[in-house]
């Protein structure tokens, strides 16, 4: 044999072995397997039937009749039968309960055959592991087809599906990401259900609101049923989660306008702002709270962490007007209103909007390192002679790293959301401020679109959060890998 075949046969028993391995694993989890099930029906459908038809040849089922005969002939079941309607009756005297006789036999021969059942299921699997037997299951079964390379051939398109949701989950970081996508579907439509609940049984009428006190009733009607606001609440509900998963979000009530492009073209500007001002508050909080971390109660850990108080208390429409008033109006340094043509009108708002990230930022690496510069390793690694500096970022950074990683997701995700004060101060026609204006009408195909746009993108953001905590922490990767 060519080298280059035996590198083919050894690349084969690999998957055979990647594919078996990993059956076996999901075969643990009940929406894994339900899922199998389903990618894979047509080859499921044949392949339990042939099963259905050796489980009846197998020595299970030959010590399984064996044993049910045997019971039967002790008169195990009739015992159990007797049993069973002597407790119904007990019952029933105690109850003062008017039940037939016939009824109550029928209940106890219901019971008599879940517990004869079970018994001999029991029975059978004791009796199966004295003679160094296994059950024949079905996954068992499968499994063992996967082994040989004809029956992955013949079902290979058919259960193309399968095998593919196989090989992703046999990787421990893939199916992590799978999984979090996953769930973060589900958090986007619970957020369109609740959204849209809100906005269905709000005060407002978007009709009324828009038309105005001179509209007449044919008029609202007419407007109502243009936009299917006269559709049941289940019928609105579904439009809803369909036009979002289809991105087809519709029409805003106010100026005819496509809501997909209307946030496509507004939605960028919030996440690029909100994006310099997490780097901003990366760059400068992570070394300030470190820097505090390591010389506790100094002057610079006060100096630091009381501009960080003063930082988390400045409300941002105040902190916006302030800065207006004299880098703008004043100094006449920078632009008071944004302008994407110029580079310069984004410092404010980055600056505004992250100014309270920043100072918890900065705040919760410094609680956090004091909590781990104290830990018995980094005394330890101080005590075999590693120098400050090593002890520090070998092994003391990566530690806190966890929880400062978590609060920037966090705050991250209400600067997206929070970020309509900012964009009203300077004027910024952001996802925000789209929100807030289509919030009183309501327009709901608008506010759907905005909230929907946030949460995706808060749920990704937390997918990266979720990844660089296995990045940092070993234990975290040990994990994944188990599971």
């Amino acid at each position: 044999m060519s080298v280059e075949g035996s590198k083919i046969e050894t690349n084969k028993l690999g998957i055979i072995t990647i594919l078996q391995h990993t059956y076996s694993k999901m075969q643990t989890h009940l929406s894994y397997k339900y899922l199998l099930l389903v990618l894979g029906f047509p080859i499921h459908l044949v392949v339990g039937l042939i099963y259905l038809f050796k489980k009846k040849n197998t020595i299970y089922s030959s010590v399984l009749e064996e044993i049910k005969q045997g019971l039967h002939e002790e008169g195990y079941r009739d015992g159990l039968k007797q049993e069973f309607t002597e407790q119904l009756t007990r019952k029933q005297a105690f109850f003062s309960q008017n039940v037939s006789k016939a009824e109550t036999e029928k209940e106890a021969e219901k019971l008599a055959e879940a517990q004869f059942l079970k018994v001999v299921l029991q029975k059978t699997d004791e009796a199966l592991k004295r003679k160094g037997e296994k059950k024949f299951t079905y996954a068992h079964f499968f499994q063992t087809l996967l082994s040989k390379p004809l029956f992955l051939v013949i079902t290979f398109i058919p259960g193309i599906l399968m095998y593919l949701l196989m090989l992703l989950v046999s990787n421990p970081y893939v199916k992590f990401i799978l999984e979090r996508l996953v769930m973060g579907i589900f958090v986007i439509l619970g957020v369109v259900v609740l959204v849209f609940s809100i906005l269905y049984i709000s005060p407002f009428d978007p009709a009324a609101n828009i038309i105005g006190e001179t509209g007449t009733k044919e008029q609202i009607a007419a407007f109502n049923k243009l936009y299917g606001l006269d559709l049941p609440y289940l019928t609105q509900l579904w439009n809803a989660i369909k036009g979002i998963f289809t991105f087809d979000l519709g029409t805003s009530f106010t100026g005819n306008e496509d809501v997909a492009t209307s946030i496509a073209n507004k939605f960028p500007i919030t996440f690029t702002i909100a994006l310099y001002s997490l780097l901003m508050a990366v760059v400068i909080a992570i070394p300030i709270g470190i820097i505090s971390a390591t010389r506790p109660n100094s002057f610079f850990d006060y100096t630091f962490m009381f501009i960080a108080l003063i930082g988390l208390s400045i409300p941002n429409f105040w902190q916006g007007l302030i800065f207006i008033l004299n880098f703008s109006i004043k100094l006449q340094w920078l632009p008071a209103t944004y302008s994407p043509q110029n580079g310069l009108s984004m410092i404010m708002p980055v600056v505004v909007l992250g100014t309270a990230l920043t100072a918890s930022v900065a705040r919760m690496t410094r609680s956090s390192m004091l909590e781990i510069i104290n830990e018995d390793y980094i005394i330890t690694a101080k005590a075999k002679g590693l120098n400050q500096s090593q002890v520090l970022w070998k092994h003391a950074v990566g530690n806190a790293m966890i929880p400062i990683i978590t609060v920037i997701g966090l705050l991250f995700g209400g600067m997206l959301g929070g970020a309509a004060v900012t964009e009203k101060v300077f004027n910024i026609s952001g996802i925000g401020s789209y929100i807030v204006d289509k919030q009183f009408i309501p327009d709901i195909p608008g506010i759907l679109g905005g909230v929907v746009y946030i949460a995706i993108t808060i749920s990704l953001v937390n997918i990266f959060i979720d990844i660089l905590y296995a990045f940092f922490d070993p234990r975290i990767r040990s994990k994944m890998k188990q599971n």
